[in-house]
């Protein structure tokens, strides 16, 4: 499993492919192989992808399995992964589904291998960017969340009876796990 501990740490494979209709960025099998095959050689392994037609509910699916084997021909590891052979689409003869559903398969079983998944290399721009982003935000939620538990407890101390106790409790329903709301909340309960 070594050689798979290292293939899966080493292959990096963008989703720099671009589906304008909808709007999003992919990764196809091709890439992912394309990838992966020199940390192969590196690892003295093989890459075996196969696939059956299975049916499944009245519906056929492509099941693609991706075996990696050691050099000594010793399977190290397998994933598999299913995609629906519509049986048909716009524009596509029978054949050419199946390879789409193929590919997409053996994209998902690729994945399931090599472990890969969308996280940015931590060295680029944009991944720092995201985590200053990301950073700010969380210290914004915790400064918002800090006025609101003020807010909360300046309501606590004008409670004069158990009725507005309870109204305020109630209102900040969101704070009722914070030990100084609940602390308070507590004290205050002496009508």
């Amino acid at each position: 499993m070594k050689e798979l501990f290292i293939i899966q740490q080493k292959l990096k494979c963008d989703k720099s492919l671009r589906n304008d209709y909808g709007k999003y960025n992919y990764r196809s099998a091709e890439q992912i192989l394309e990838a992966v095959k020199p940390i192969l050689a590196d690892q003295k392994c093989v890459l075996i992808l196969n696939d059956d037609i299975v049916e499944r509910s009245g519906c056929n699916y492509v099941k693609a399995t991706a075996t990696l084997y050691r050099e000594d021909g010793t399977e190290c590891a397998h994933s598999t992964a299913y995609a629906q052979d519509e049986g048909k689409r716009s524009g596509m003869d029978a054949a050419q589904v199946t390879g789409a559903a193929s590919s997409y398969a053996r994209k998902y079983a690729l994945n399931g291998l090599f472990a890969i998944d969308n996280t940015k290399d931590v060295d680029t721009e944009e991944y720092q960017n995201k985590k200053q982003a990301a950073s700010k935000a969380k210290a914004s939620a915790a400064a918002a969340e800090n006025t609101r538990l003020q807010t909360a407890l300046a309501e606590v101390a004008k409670c004069k009876d158990r009725d507005s106790l309870n109204a305020v409790w109630n209102t900040f329903a969101d704070l009722q796990n914070v030990a100084e709301f609940k602390q308070a909340v507590i004290a205050a309960n002496k009508f």
